[in-house]
């Protein structure tokens, strides 16, 4: 996470006596000139704090009335998220003489009158609720929180709550707290806030505010250490319980054979992130995740070389409730390695600067992180990187030193797996280890030990259902090898011709070149549907084929390429 914006309430956080802390005040500024932006967030109403400020008042930001109007310095007047106090209400009041006063859409009485203004609510039968601010209450329609403003706040402001620091006191922050990315509760206020928020501010007053904000500026971004309440589900343990992670700035890397259900893990992640409002950019080489477009707010950007470079990347990445998918499918495969590499710089300064994404998604990691020679390519400082490979080994060493989870599915490859022990030295002999990793399922992983969740065990789970259609790699798998034991051995007479097909592509290769009877004979026999089907899994093609061995086809040679070209595509030879 990176900080981008501090959330402040005003009395017993950061002023005293209705005074801002000179501190404080300090901090604020050097917030500010750093780049993040400061919302106040308070129960007051505005006219008493614009007359306090003076104008401009030193925040990009005023959430007043405990959520109900909002400030923005580039507007020449409030907004206004709650209609008007009811006046049958106040009338109420006045009449059974409660003290009260009443802003643009908070009405506000001492809390020892609680009961009698419960009393007057039911009696009226408004939809309107009593928040406590220490000695005070606030009546405020239901919704209406400094959470809700805040949000409102930032929504204009083009910010997250997922880089937010929201720092309070009193009973009246708890939603402020809960909404922001960190809830910081000062040591001197409410012990129910401090118990359930984040970080305790440490300190006896104000001035501690202003150390806690100078040390979040020290910082490019919140350290994993500090994860957080939000957490994604990986999976579910063989108990029966679930394993969950918590979110926050971690590298997460997964790895795993080709067809192991490793981009099926990435797809869950990547929904579970979406779900909860956070920003991704996924560099989809395949289109795999091109199905993530079934949620709310991701857009799936199609590139079909480098001359198409960055369009629509900054329009959308600017906005931080939504997820771009940038699906180079159609991009030559000469072109792939430029295209992710300059996505990465692109996206690199964009986090440097407004804090988002908060999360990059690389798939095929391995083309595109091979090696560090240039700094700018993966920010080690910011975080938040999700990696996703089928050849572990060849990542470059200082990727697989940052990376602070990782989850492994089916792996057969000793190469591969001998790669993964390295980073999970101990856990198992490398025979144990072999076995273990190619004895898993297909909706089975193994996350490595070194998370705080996991300690030092490594741990096996049954991987999380997804929420939306997972696509295959069907134009990687014109060019991922299979085993020697999985090959396609062409025969004649029942005899090997000496010809040898490992991937979609040997194939598509070989059909000009085989004698008639060889082609017809395989098809005859199944063997190409049944390698397809079996080695594969594609059903969809397997129909396909099945429909040229039941018909009467003049030219099954042409017939078979056109088939498998339509199901992976036109440059597939």
């Amino acid at each position: 996470m990176k900080p981008r914006v501090f959330a402040l309430d005003f009395d017993g956080t950061i002023a005293v006596n209705g005074a801002l802390d000179v501190d404080v005040a300090t901090a604020i500024r050097e917030a500010r000139g750093a780049g993040l932006l400061v919302v106040l967030v308070t129960g007051r109403i505005l006219s008493d704090l614009e007359a306090r400020f003076g104008t401009p008042p030193p925040f990009d930001a005023i959430v007043a009335e405990n959520g109900a109007v909002l400030r923005l310095l580039t507007l020449p007047l409030p907004i206004t998220l709650s209609q008007e106090p009811d006046p049958l209400f106040l009338a109420e009041l006045r009449k059974r003489g409660i003290r009260h006063q009443s802003g643009q859409c908070v009405v506000e009485a001492d809390a020892d009158a609680a009961l009698q203004v419960v009393e007057i609510i039911r009696g009226l039968g408004l939809p309107l609720g009593i928040t406590f601010n220490i000695g005070r209450l606030m009546v405020l329609p239901h919704g209406i929180s400094k959470a809700s403003g805040l949000q409102e706040a930032l929504w204009r402001l083009r910010a997250s709550v997922h880089n937010a620091i929201g720092i309070g006191n009193a009973e009246n922050d708890h939603e402020l707290l809960e909404a922001c990315e960190i809830g910081a509760a000062v040591a001197w206020g409410s012990e129910a806030l401090r118990r359930a928020a984040d970080e305790v501010v440490p300190g006896n007053g104000p001035s501690a505010v202003a150390r806690y904000i100078r040390d979040i500026l020290s910082v490019p971004r919140i350290p994993p250490a500090r994860m957080g309440r939000r957490r994604m589900r990986f999976g579910t343990l063989s108990t029966g319980e679930p394993l969950d992670l918590a979110i926050r700035g971690r590298n997460f890397l997964i790895g795993g054979d080709p067809k192991s259900g490793k981009s099926w893990m990435a797809g869950s992640l990547c929904e579970q992130l979406i779900l909860q409002r956070y920003s991704l950019c996924i560099l989809d080489p395949e289109g795999d995740y091109a199905c993530l477009e079934a949620l709310p707010g991701v857009i799936v950007q199609p590139v079909g070389g480098k001359e198409a470079l960055f369009l629509g990347l900054e329009r959308v990445l600017t906005h931080p409730d939504l997820s771009l998918v940038v699906d180079m499918s159609a991009a030559p495969r000469e072109e792939k390695p430029l295209l992710v590499r300059s996505y990465l710089k692109a996206l690199n300064h964009f986090r440097r600067t407004t804090g988002l994404p908060h999360r990059v998604v690389v798939d095929e990691a391995h083309y595109f992180l091979n090696r560090l020679d240039d700094p700018e390519l993966f920010d080690d400082e910011l975080g938040g990187y999700l990696l996703v490979t089928y050849r572990i080994s060849d990542l470059s060493p200082d990727i697989l030193k940052a990376s602070e989870a990782v989850i492994v599915t089916r792996v057969e490859d000793r190469r591969q797996a001998l790669a993964l022990l390295a980073l999970a030295p101990g856990v198992a002999t490398p025979s144990e280890w072999m076995a273990l990793l190619a004895g898993l399922a297909i909706d089975e992983a193994v996350l490595l030990p070194g998370t705080p969740e996991t300690g030092d065990s490594l741990t096996r789970f049954r991987v999380a259902p997804r929420l939306t259609a997972h696509v295959r790699h069907r134009l990687k798998y014109a060019d991922v090898p299979v085993s020697l034991e999985q090959e396609f051995v062409f025969t004649q007479g029942g005899r090997p011709t000496g010809g040898r097909a490992r991937t979609i592509r040997d194939l598509l290769s070989a059909l000009p070149k085989l004698p008639d009877d060889v082609v017809q004979g395989h098809l005859a026999r199944g063997d190409f549907r049944h390698w397809i089907e079996n080695v594969f899994g594609d059903r969809e093609l397997g129909a396909a084929i099945l429909r040229l061995e039941l018909g009467d086809v003049s030219n099954v040679r042409d017939a078979l390429r056109r088939a498998i070209e339509d199901r992976y595509g036109g440059n597939a030879t």
